[in-house]
C-alpha cells in the first residue's frame, strides 16, 4: 500500500487486532511501515477460572511482538470489559491524543457492524477522533451479522503464518471456535479466492482519504 506510511490498529481488547487484521499487521511491518497498536481492556473480568488476572496482558505482549510490533507500539489500556460505552468520552478523548500524537495515515478497527458493545464503542468513537484519516474496518464473522466486503489486502502465506504463530501465544483463548487455526487459515483462502490470490484479509471501507 503506497503512500502509507504510519498505521494505527485498535484493538478494543487484546488478541481483536490480532484476529482481525494479523495477517495485514505482518505484512505492513515487512515492508517497512512503522505501525502501532492501541487495545483498550485486558478483559481481566473475562480470563476463565485458575488463571491468572493479567495473563491476557502477557499474552498481548509475546502475540505482537510475535508479529513484529515495536514494544513501544504497543499501547494498553485498562477498560473494564463490556463497559466501554460507560466510559465512552474517556474512550473518546484518548483515540483524540493518539491522533495528535500519532498523526496515522490509516487506522483499522472493528467494523460498525460488529455486534459487541466494547467493539462498537471503539468503531463509533474511532469514525469522530480519525474523521480526518482513511479508516478500515476488520472482519470478525462470529460478531458481523453483514460485513461489507469492499477492500481487500492480498497475503502471503508467509503473512497468514505470522497470525497464527501471534494467535498460538493466546493460550487462555484456546478452545474458542474461531481462535481454530484451520479456520482462520480458511477464511484467509476464502477473501483470497475472492479477488483471485491465494491468502487476503478483507475490510470495510469507513473512510478513504486520497491526498
Amino acid at each position: 500500500m503506497k503512500g502509507i506510511n504510519k498505521v494505527l490498529v485498535l484493538g478494543p481488547h487484546t488478541d481483536d487486532g490480532e484476529f482481525g487484521c494479523g495477517g495485514t499487521i505482518a505484512r505492513f511491518i515487512e515492508e517497512g511501515k512503522d505501525l502501532y497498536y492501541a487495545t483498550f481492556s485486558c478483559a481481566e473480568e473475562s480470563v476463565p477460572e485458575g488463571l491468572p488476572k493479567d495473563i491476557l496482558l502477557t499474552e498481548v505482549k509475546k502475540a505482537s511482538a510475535e508479529l513484529g510490533i515495536k514494544r513501544e507500539n504497543l499501547l494498553i489500556y485498562r477498560y473494564p470489559v463490556r463497559k466501554f460505552a460507560h466510559h465512552r468520552q474517556d474512550i473518546l478523548e484518548d483515540l483524540v491524543k493518539l491522533n495528535k500524537e500519532i498523526k496515522p495515515e490509516l487506522v483499522l478497527m472493528p467494523s460498525n457492524n460488529d455486534l459487541h458493545q466494547d467493539h462498537y464503542t471503539i468503531a463509533r468513537e474511532g469514525l469522530r477522533a480519525f474523521k480526518f484519516t482513511s479508516i478500515l474496518g476488520y472482519e470478525m464473522p462470529w460478531n458481523n451479522i453483514t460485513f461489507e466486503t469492499r477492500s481487500f489486502i492480498y497475503l502471503e502465506e508467509r503473512h497468514v503464518e505470522k497470525k497464527l504463530d501471534s494467535l498460538k501465544c493466546y493460550r487462555s483463548q484456546i478452545g474458542k471456535k474461531y481462535a481454530n487455526a484451520e479456520y482462520i487459515k480458511g477464511l484467509a483462502r476464502t477473501r483470497g479466492v475472492q479477488i483471485g490470490v491465494e491468502f487476503a484479509e478483507t475490510f470495510d471501507v469507513l473512510r478513504w482519504i486520497i491526498k
